[in-house]
């Protein structure tokens, strides 16, 4: 082989593995979910739960998004008993082992999982959070960190100046952009629900990086860059209102 078709063999193998390592660097991984609720949307079609009935204009998770859970991508019951999984999937979710957590994780829990009121957070750290190599107390203390940064935001401030009006993907984007960076918008997926002839948003599920078990309090933003991107799903509804 003569020395200028070994340099362009050299060259051609060179870019493609430059190529292939920028595609890599720009792809990211999702290795968890942060799954953040518009409660008065679920509790329309909830309304006999405790955290549904006792639901009023003034609590906290009437104009913030509520936290439903810390899900490890692809990862369930890990090393819980088969019993213990039967009565979860049955919905016996009083019947599964309290959670044992601080006093201080408890309070902040229950104001950011108005779930707690039915036992959400047995069945989310029976599911979910077993696989997340974390202790409970650690592990509710991300998901509280990671939601009450969701709810310092832009996105929170988008949703509660839009209580009662509809908002659309873009907008929502948008909002994710400016508080977590450039593309932010691109790692979330809108879930919407019809609520008599209306369609109202339910819930946001929010990528993040394997970074979210690292013992270190990451930014949230920094956890949705560094996860791979989504389809963004419903493209608009409208912010329910607290109350039936």
């Amino acid at each position: 082989m003569g020395k200028s078709l070994s340099r362009v063999v050299a060259l051609f193998f060179l870019t493609i593995m430059a190529g292939g390592a920028l595609a890599q660097e720009g792809l990211g991984r999702t290795r968890f979910i942060l799954a953040a609720s518009w409660q008065p949307a679920f509790c329309q079609t909830n309304q006999r739960k405790p955290e549904c009935a006792s639901q009023g204009g003034d609590r906290y998770d009437a104009s913030n998004f509520a936290l439903h859970g810390l899900w490890p991508m692809r990862k369930n019951y890990c090393g819980v008993p088969d019993a213990q999984q039967s009565a979860d999937k049955n919905g016996g979710w009083k019947q599964l082992p309290e959670v044992t957590l601080s006093p201080e994780t408890r309070a902040s829990l229950d104001r950011v999982m108005p779930g707690t009121q039915s036992a959400l957070e047995r069945h989310e750290w029976i599911k979910h959070g077993t696989c997340s190599g974390m202790s409970a107390d650690a592990y509710f203390a991300d998901a509280v960190r990671l939601i009450e940064d969701l709810n310092g935001s832009a996105v929170q401030q988008l949703f509660a100046a839009n209580i009662g009006k509809s908002l659309t993907g873009d907008a929502i984007r948008a909002a994710f952009d400016k508080s977590f960076g450039p593309g932010a918008g691109d790692r979330v997926k809108m879930s919407c629900r019809r609520s008599g002839g209306s369609r109202v948003i339910s819930e946001l599920t929010i990528g993040l990086s394997a970074d979210t078990t690292d013992g270190k309090a990451r930014d949230l933003g920094d956890l949705i860059q560094g996860a791979g991107k989504t389809s963004f799903g419903c493209n608009e509804g409208i912010v329910d209102a607290a109350g039936f």
